[in-house]
């Protein structure tokens, strides 16, 4: 059995691979850049060696600093994680020649479905079914322009050596696919130092599934099942489930058995993953296979009971797997939000910054026989930084059934407090809301179709408007208590919090009249109905539950000056709770108009400046590109909103820019 792991990642992975070697009696080994010193899985692992500057192009994708670190650590085996060095074959191929053992596939798996080229081809010809496309390399825009074409519009252009949704975009037409070749080039070689691009024909209105596939060195493979990963954005998955809603039994067999003889063909061992498009009928095509371990690789532990992670350190330790086919079975429903530290109101842009509040849900199993689990590689305090993916948590809850999970998941969203940062948890929460997502009605559009116009919160129906404002009413009336308590008794007179109120949200107000009971407080409205609010809410605590009519949530609450911010299920409102005459006199305030940023294009994430298309007083049409900024190993092309004349440029290619900074000014 191996002795002592070196995780070449960092991050949730890195955290997760050390729960699972402790648990074996395995010690640890973690590498570190100068931006991860005091990170997470550096503070777990049993010993950790520095290998470099921040850009993982100079730290954590560099052969001979990881080799470096097992020869100082003496480390006989290494995990690769995901990403990073994970599907290098020249990684592979040197800790083989150091001796050291490999925790993943043999190296010829990892060449020929590492290249997307070549493992179409091997798939066809392990009877695989596969997606119409180009398979040769395309060598400049012009070409790809003219494969593109001979395919048939919408097509997917993408990087040979990509994953994880970089090096990829769908293009409509011949204007697209020559921008778009261009950019996958370009993330394809700052991501994976390897440029070569193909294409291939995009399937409308697809399902993302893919199977999960185990294999030993003596011959045995097997498949645990499949994942749902159809909701996505920019090609990245976002939320992921198993089983899937949309399979039957027949499919899940005919796709299950097609990735086990696509992994005996290239004789591979260890965990991997083979990902498939599914059309509306079921008709399934190959879209690629990931020679490591998957991000949301937990979904499938929890219905299946079984540790990837172990079992690859298991493989990779020549044991002979202890299951087999007819072994596997599929318990329940697992869901896996992933919690990113993106801006869902800026159109998912990277948010940078430090974690002021990181409070995740607990973890475990509840009495009601749901779980709640928490992958994550960060802690309240810690950096979020441009660097390396926005991932922050992979949160997992599995229940008996689907509807289950769901509920699970939206009640631990809204216990998950996260600040600092922009993050998508409003968004997760409002997914788990949607009769679109339970019913499971999913393809990778589902972002697009659903929040055409981006997301900007979830409107509270006229249910939910009552529970917050009898909530906001109650937080009021707490602190109103509690201040009358630290003033006391001024001579004979005590001051008594009143009854009658008026909630306002975003301009609309509500009418309350409130009392204490033995109950609870009520709360009732004009038009007689009422609420009774318990809680174990006081002042100072940043969430809590509220009860009302025998329905429960938890609510994330903040005083925000004279306003209560009320956070629920991918609801976000400020409510002020006044007397009926400050309500009055504060509706003839006027409202300060925002900044007229029209003539100004301003950098929307934080990020560095790699390219300036246009110079000053050049005349530029609507949709033409302005500017390119790159953050997060993504790049993001900038495009004008009308036609205009550029007056003034604010910033350099090269410059690192922070969010809303300038970068050029228009007539």
């Amino acid at each position: 059995m191996i002795k002592k792991i070196l995780i070449a990642n960092r991050g949730e992975i890195a955290c997760r691979i050390i729960k699972t070697a402790k648990k074996m009696g395995i010690a640890t080994v973690a590498v570190y850049s100068d931006a991860d010193r005091e990170a997470m899985h550096v503070k777990m692992a049993d010993e950790a060696v520095h290998i470099g500057p921040a850009p993982s192009n100079q730290s954590y994708i560099v052969i001979d600093k990881i080799l470096d670190a097992i020869r100082k650590t003496g480390a006989d085996a290494v995990h690769p994680g995901y990403g990073f060095l994970s599907e290098n074959p020249l990684f592979a191929k040197a800790l083989e020649k150091e001796g050291v053992t490999f925790i993943g596939p043999p190296v010829g798996a990892i060449e020929a479905m590492g290249d997307k080229i070549t493992s179409k081809k091997l798939a066809a010809e392990a009877g695989v079914s596969t997606v119409p496309g180009h398979m040769g390399l395309i060598e400049d825009a012009d070409e790809a322009v003219k494969i593109a074409s001979s395919i048939g519009y919408p097509v997917m252009i993408k990087a040979s050596a990509g994953g994880g949704g970089k090096g990829m975009r769908i293009a409509w037409n011949d204007a697209e696919a020559r921008e778009g070749f261009q950019s996958s080039k370009n993330e394809a070689k700052s991501s994976f130092g390897d440029d070569r691009i193909f294409i291939e024909k995009f399937v409308t209105q697809p399902r993302h599934i893919e199977i999960q596939v185990l294999g030993d060195k003596h011959g045995n493979t097997l498949y645990l099942g499949e994942r749902e990963c159809s909701i996505q954005r920019r090609n990245q998955k976002v939320i992921e489930e198993a089983p899937s809603p949309f399979l039957d039994e027949a499919t899940r067999k005919a796709m299950g058995e097609q990735a086990v003889a696509l992994s005996k063909a290239v004789g591979y061992h260890s965990a991997g993953t083979v990902e498939f498009i599914v059309d509306g009928d079921r008709n399934f095509y190959f879209l690629e296979m990931n020679t490591r371990l998957q991000v949301e690789h937990p979904v499938t532990e929890l219905i299946t009971g079984i540790d990837l992670v172990e079992q690859m350190i298991r493989v990779a330790s020549g044991e002979e797997l202890s299951f087999g086919q007819d072994d596997i079975r599929l318990n329940g429903w697992a869901i896996e939000s992933r919690l990113y530290a993106e801006d869902p109101y800026r159109n998912f842009l990277p948010s940078i910054g430090r974690l002021t509040r990181y409070r995740p849900p607990e973890e475990g199993t509840a009495a009601d026989g749901t779980t709640v689990r928490n992958d994550t590689g960060v802690y309240e305090g810690a950096e979020i930084s441009m660097y390396y993916d926005p991932m922050i948590a992979k949160l997992c809850t599995h229940g008996l059934n689907r509807a289950e999970a769901i509920d699970a998941m939206a009640d631990a969203l809204d216990r998950f407090e996260v600040e600092g940062i922009g993050h998508n948890l409003p968004f997760l929460s409002a997914v788990m809301g949607q009769d679109r997502f339970r019913k499971g009605a999913l393809t990778t559009a589902y972002i697009a179709e659903e929040f055409p116009d981006g997301f900007s919160g979830v409107k509270p129906d006229a249910s939910e408007t009552r529970f917050l404002a009898a909530i906001a009413t109650h937080v009021h009336l707490t602190l109103q208590e509690r201040a009358v308590q630290i003033s006391g008794t001024i001579g004979n007179h005590r001051r008594v919090p009143g009854k009658d109120w008026v909630v306002r949200f975003n301009g609309e107000g509500i009418a309350v009249l409130s009392a204490a009971t033995e109950k609870g407080r009520l709360v009732e409205f004009e038009d007689g109905q009422s609420l009774t609010i318990v809680s174990d809410w006081t002042p100072g605590r940043t969430t809590a539950l509220f009860s009302a009519g025998g329905e429960a949530a938890h609510v994330k609450v903040e005083t925000v000056g004279t306003g209560i911010r009320l956070r629920w299920r991918g609801i976000d409102l400020t409510a002020h709770v006044r007397s009926p005459r400050i309500a009055e006199l504060a509706r003839l305030i006027p409202e300060k108009p925002p900044r007229d940023t029209s003539k100004m294009l301003l950098c929307p994430m934080p990020g560095v400046l790699t390219a300036l298309s246009v110079a000053e007083g050049q005349t530029v049409e609507a949709g033409q590109p302005l500017a390119t900024v790159e953050a997060m190993k993504m790049e993001n092309v900038l495009r004008a909103e009308k036609r205009g004349v550029v007056k003034r440029l604010a910033a350099a290619a090269g410059a690192s820019l922070a969010v809303d900074e300038l970068i050029l000014e228009f007539e």
